[in-house]
């Protein structure tokens, strides 16, 4: 799948958002290496501790259903039609690298700029498995 296609799902996603105190709406959609795609949407809390990222969501369903190879997550957010790229948070970035350092993330807006990465670039000082 072209990463045009995955950012329109990641889009479309977007519109799932519960963001009612940051108003930052936020969509993501993961293709698997497989071929599968899951979506997901940020979810926030009044509790802020126990709001989850839109990236996240697509990955915690992913892998709930049994697919662990992630070749590429899209994220589109509230800024995105304005050619602003949204890349994972701090803690996002930590739950993608633990599934692999080749996987791509494909940021921007579908009718605008599109920008794709490997979140080793986003991520270059991880936390592994290996250092447990």
């Amino acid at each position: 799948m072209d990463n045009k296609t995955l950012l329109e799902i990641a889009e479309k996603a977007r519109e799932y958002s519960y963001s009612p105190y940051s108003n930052f709406k936020v969509g993501a959609a993961l293709l698997t290496k497989e071929g599968k795609v899951f979506t997901g949407c940020n979810i926030e809390c009044a509790s802020f501790g126990a709001t989850n990222c839109a990236e996240r969501t697509a990955i915690f369903k992913a892998i709930s259903e049994g697919y662990k190879d992630i070749e590429k997550i899209a994220i589109a957010s509230s800024n995105s039609e304005n050619d602003e790229p949204t890349y994972p948070c701090g803690i996002c970035r930590q739950v993608i690298v633990e599934f692999g350092l080749d996987i791509k993330i494909v940021t921007g807006y579908s009718k605008g700029k599109i920008y794709e990465c490997s979140i080793s670039d986003l991520m270059p000082n991880y936390f592994s498995k290996d250092e447990m």
